[in-house]
């Protein structure tokens, strides 16, 4: 619960963002007179940046940047994962054998490294980093949706549809997917995290768009200008509490969702 309401409060701000604090407030050229590096204070909650800019502004507009990357290449890796899993589990002969070998390939490869070369190689831009966490985020949700696949397909119900005639496409639809899609569910939570923590060290080697906030934008504005070194402590430590923050948010709220769905994780 404690993790949902962080989750409710951080994501109601990302939306009112452009109420709480309109886009003008992050021109510089309006902020001539805006004190640079000043610290926290009454005036400046959470202190300004190197060219005057108020760092809570843009961790209000970063907020929206960095949820919005996670939950879709969160989805997009979901969608991926469940489809080439269940396949991969109902499937048996060569079928099969591919898919797992390519699920296996996925998983021997950095997804890091893999998601840095898919976003240097693309043009930048949000999009091309929700694409790039989300093709290379997908091998362990395909790998866990297998195994329950497999658990599900040995199961009577499952049998008496196939020797009564049922297809394919019936038994995925009716029976695999509706089975699995609480073990996704849960897979999901835990996974919005990693993908804000991947948007955030992609922004942070400088592979986001430059011209959006997102708070691992801001920890490379801050390493640019030696921000840790020069005593400026609140341009760093700030986003990278609020990145902590809502990994832990998400970790906690899907640690929740999966003892749910997996009621023998209750006890441990």
């Amino acid at each position: 619960m404690t993790g949902l309401v962080v989750l409710v409060v951080i994501i109601v701000l990302a939306l009112l963002a452009p109420v709480l604090a309109p886009q003008r407030m992050l021109d510089v050229t309006q902020l001539l007179d805006s004190p640079r590096y000043a610290p926290p204070s009454a005036e400046h909650p959470f202190g300004t940046d190197h060219q005057g800019r108020e760092i809570w502004v843009r961790m209000l507009w970063g907020a929206r940047v960095s949820l919005v990357v996670g939950f879709a290449a969160t989805a997009m890796s979901m969608i991926i994962g469940t489809i080439i899993g269940i396949a991969a589990g109902h499937f048996s002969g060569w079928v099969g054998g591919l898919l797992m070998r390519i699920v296996d390939f996925f998983l021997v490869l950095p997804s890091l490294i893999l998601a840095i070369v898919l976003a240097a190689v693309l043009a930048r831009g949000v999009t091309t980093i929700v694409i790039a966490i989300g093709l290379t985020s997908w091998a362990g949700t395909a790998r866990v949706v297998r195994s329950q696949t497999l658990s599900i397909e040995s199961r009577d119900y499952v049998q008496r549809a196939r020797v009564l005639g049922a297809g394919h496409w019936h038994i995925i639809v009716k029976h695999l997917l509706p089975a699995v899609l609480p073990l996704v569910l849960a897979n999901t939570t835990l996974t919005v995290g990693s993908a804000i923590i991947s948007e955030s060290t992609l922004s942070f080697l400088g592979l986001g768009d430059t011209t959006k906030q997102s708070w691992g934008t801001i920890l490379k504005n801050s390493m640019d200008v030696s921000a840790a070194t020069s005593g400026y402590w609140w341009y760093v430590l700030i986003p990278g509490l609020a990145i902590l923050l809502v990994v832990m948010a998400f970790t906690l709220v899907g640690r929740a969702v999966e003892s749910i769905v997996n009621p023998t994780l209750r006890s441990r």
